[in-house]
């Protein structure tokens, strides 16, 4: 008998720009609203970055982080994942302030410093709207993303046993799953992992199934097979590589930080959207959504009532 799947939404990320969809929630109102219909859609977990709401840029402001959060826990019962990697430019401290206030069921982890090379895209438009969009663009070549076994360390520390944060383990290359059986030979950490294979972003590993299975052989090698692992990928990627992982048995996660389409050359109007498009797909080969508190269970989640909000 199949388990039920883990949806994750990612609903804005600190990647794409007002520039590049209308559709990208950029308000603390505009946050609230997709998360909630995210939620609704059957998304279970929600991946939460904040954005500035004056221009849309990424900020790791916590009062910001605290202007939508109160009211995504109020009106829903999904679980809710901050940001550790925030956005270009930001240190380390910057990146855990909103989570060290919050101390929330989950947070993303990333297991590597590498070239990260999402804003590339930005290249191709022509037009931006915003100053701090052109330094994405200048940068896109040379950025990056900071993640050293020293960074990992301290997240695992100061949240994982500071606080019984859960971790998104976020792996971007196979040499990222080693640098994480590095990391849990210092920390301990109590399984069950949960680690999210992220293909297609430039400067990391390719959106192909070949790469998604050796990925998965890798972790299991190295943890075991009784680890929780999902996929996320990149634009034109992102439906058929979660349904190849939903079809090995994994989870899933979609939203508009990792894709703005919900088909060809098509934008999609919400992360509900693409929320509703993967579970229909799940659904479509008899599998089931999980809910927020079949996740809370299986991930060993401290609950919504040890969260500060």
């Amino acid at each position: 008998m199949s388990r039920s799947v883990i949806v994750t939404c990612a609903v804005t990320g600190s990647i794409h720009t007002p520039s590049q969809s209308p559709y990208l929630p950029l308000t603390p109102a505009q946050i609230v609203q997709e998360s909630i219909a995210a939620a609704e859609a059957g998304a279970s977990v929600l991946h939460l970055h904040a954005r500035n709401p004056a221009d849309g840029s990424p900020t790791a402001d916590p009062e910001v982080f605290m202007q939508f959060l109160p009211e995504i826990r109020r009106r829903c019962n999904a679980i809710i994942n901050i940001t550790t990697g925030g956005g270009p430019g930001m240190s380390l401290e910057e990146r855990l302030a909103a989570p060290e206030l919050i101390s929330p069921e989950m947070t993303s982890l990333n297991l590597g410093t590498m070239n990260f090379a999402g804003f590339m895209a930005l290249e191709k438009l022509p037009k931006l709207e915003h100053e701090w969009e052109r330094g994405y663009k200048e940068i896109a070549r040379r950025h990056v993303f900071r993640n050293t076994f020293e960074d990992i360390d301290t997240v695992m520390l100061r949240l994982g046993e500071g606080h019984g944060v859960r971790f998104e383990f976020e792996c971007y290359d196979t040499g990222q799953l080693f640098n994480l059986a590095i990391a849990l030979e210092k920390r301990k950490y109590d399984p069950p992992l949960f680690i999210q294979f992220v293909l297609g972003i430039p400067g990391g590993i390719g959106a192909e199934l070949d790469q998604l299975l050796h990925l998965l052989r890798t972790a299991q090698r190295l943890f075991g097979r009784d680890i929780e692992w999902s996929v996320l990928a990149a634009g034109r990627h992102q439906m058929a590589m979660c349904t190849h992982a939903a079809l090995l048995g994994g989870n899933v996660r979609v939203g508009l930080e990792d894709s703005l389409y919900i088909g060809p050359g098509q934008l999609a109007r919400s992360n509900a959207e693409q929320v509703t498009k993967i579970c229909r797909i799940l659904r479509e080969h008899a599998l089931e959504p999980a809910t927020p508190d079949e996740v809370r269970a299986r991930l060993r989640l401290k609950g919504a009532g040890s969260v500060r909000l």
